[in-house]
């Protein structure tokens, strides 16, 4: 990966809907070269794929919350396998420091939310959770 793809992908991550000749225009380089670069961007994996983000104010009942986690001892690929297979858990992160795992979460009530928070505080391996909910985002 070369700055040219560096810089591609930034402007892919700012807009992904950008088309080809726009992408070009702002690099500096061809179409051809646009397209090329993106298919072997993507055949490497370096993409994984386009989606539309969706913010907050278009899901104003959906709670999404954060939850850090602390791991016992060697059980980190049990738990993550756990928490893969947990439907309230939208993305998870492995992290350093204090906790081991930064959990994203999403419910449709607090009742939800709750059940949510159980059913990964009961999972073995787990040693001590922290819960922060999402109440607004400014960028």
């Amino acid at each position: 990966m070369d700055d040219t793809d560096a810089r591609l992908i930034a402007l892919l991550r700012h807009n992904a809907r950008a088309s080809v000749a726009e992408l070009a225009a702002t690099l500096g380089v061809s179409r051809g070269t646009v397209t090329n670069r993106m298919r072997k961007l993507e055949k490497d994996h370096v993409i994984r794929g386009y989606q539309a983000l969706v913010g907050p104010e278009a899901e104003p009942n959906v709670i999404r919350a954060w939850m850090s986690i602390q791991i016992e001892g060697n059980q980190s690929r049990a738990v993550v396998r756990r928490l893969l297979g947990e439907p309230g858990v939208e993305a998870l992160h492995d992290t350093n420091g204090r906790w081991d795992l930064l959990a994203e979460l999403r419910a449709a009530s607090m009742a939800e939310l709750s059940a949510v928070l159980e059913r990964i505080r009961l999972i073995k391996g787990i040693h001590a959770t922290e819960t922060s909910i999402h109440l607004s985002t400014f960028r």
